[in-house]
């Protein structure tokens, strides 16, 4: 098992919590990996109580599996939640798009080009969670831009699965240069105003993860559970 480590400072479980589940997230712990109560008590020098508090918390959100007698294990990337998670996003960020196109201004237009120096710095410096934070940031700003900022809130609540994936597709070099490029096409279609074309953009933007899911799910089966569902509307990492 790979060394957790984190600030010593506030709730204890609190901290357990935030360290192991970026550790989950990012794939740096992946999907089958056995983690122990006892070494993490250990390696961190805190009681089991908060640990056992950490590993039940993860395992409801379905990123740790507890097997009873057998032990933990970081839980397989569920496809249904995938494609769950998807549907809430794309149904929610292709009408709020809409709305941001329709209220444009100049001090959002910098600020959407700032998002995008952000995110290219961050591929120059080959750094990762720079890159997802401008990410992030930026969508934020695009739905609070379409008047209904606790939207935001309401997608991160169900994206963690949908989160996983894009992490792991970073085993394709080209996948922040071609989210990237996605990005600067719905900003220019926002800030021209361009109502349909900024939904159209996002829309692309927002299914263009299957692709990296059919070739994850089919070189890597073992990170995967469940299945895609009957739909056939696409899904997306970003």
């Amino acid at each position: 098992m790979n060394e957790v480590t984190m600030p010593r400072s506030g709730p204890v479980a609190r901290e357990i919590y935030a360290a192991l589940r970026q550790r989950i997230m990012a794939a740096q712990l992946m999907p089958g990996t056995a983690i122990s109560e006892v070494q993490f008590s250990e390696q961190l020098g805190v009681s089991r109580t908060p640990v056992r508090e950490v590993f039940r918390r993860l395992a409801d959100e379905g990123l740790l599996r507890i097997v009873p007698q057998v032990g933990t294990f970081v839980a397989p990337i569920q496809l249904r939640a995938v494609y769950d998670s998807q549907f809430v996003r794309e149904t929610l960020e292709c009408r709020t798009i809409v709305l941001a196109a329709g209220n444009m201004s100049i001090q959002a237009a910098d600020d959407l080009q700032d998002f995008l120096t952000l995110q290219k710095r961050a591929i120059r410096d080959n750094d990762l969670e720079k890159f997802f934070d401008a990410d992030d940031r930026m969508h934020t700003y695009l739905i609070g831009l379409g008047g209904y900022p606790a939207i935001w809130e309401l997608i991160q609540g169900v994206k963690a699965q949908l989160d996983r994936v894009r992490y792991l597709s970073l085993e394709s070099g080209d996948w922040l240069n071609r989210i990237f490029d996605q990005h600067e096409m719905i900003v220019s279609r926002v800030i021209e105003a361009d109502t349909t074309g900024a939904e159209a953009a996002m829309r692309e933007h927002l299914q263009s993860v299957f692709l990296t899911i059919e070739k994850l799910a089919e070189n890597r089966p073992e990170l995967f559970e469940g299945n895609m569902g009957t739909s056939t509307t696409p899904i997306s990492t970003s």
